[in-house]
């Protein structure tokens, strides 16, 4: 197989894989924001029933935050483990052409941080939404019982 072929099909897959799991992150974001703004605390009859519709997505934003750096890891591995694979078929040992192969395969990891790290933002902001949603539930819940 040629190795150029190897070595685009790798980088766009990677950086797909990133591009999609960002914009997925932030739509579920701006989904759940939407949902939090508009949500109607007086219909639900138990505290299970609104946490499972608040909590809804959470868990997608949560997991791309998580595995989105492992994702662009493995691409820089890859890119490396395909840049020594070069160098040891053709003996070229320039250091240019090393340090280019070594610094293209790196963007793949700066990619998955700049994937995770605002993932975890918005999930640390959506759950803190959740959180006081829920205390104001409850709190509705007593005025309720005491009125």
């Amino acid at each position: 197989m040629n190795i150029e072929l190897l070595q685009d099909t790798l980088d766009y897959g990677v950086m797909g894989v990133l591009g999609v799991m960002s914009f997925m992150t932030l739509w579920f974001w701006i989904e759940r924001i939407m949902f939090y703004r508009v949500v109607s605390l007086d219909t639900y009859k138990t505290k299970e029933a609104l946490e499972i519709d608040l909590t809804n997505n959470i868990s997608i934003i949560s997991s791309f935050g998580s595995n989105a750096p492992y994702i662009g890891l493995l691409g820089t591995v890859f890119g490396i483990i395909i840049t020594f694979y070069v160098m040891g078929q053709s003996g070229d040992l320039d250091a240019k052409s090393i340090m280019t192969s070594l610094a293209l395969a790196l963007k793949a990891t700066a990619m998955g941080l700049a994937v995770a790290i605002p993932a975890i933002f918005f999930h640390t902001h959506i759950v803190r939404k959740m959180e006081v949603l829920i205390a104001r539930w409850e709190i509705i819940q007593k005025e309720n019982l005491e009125g």
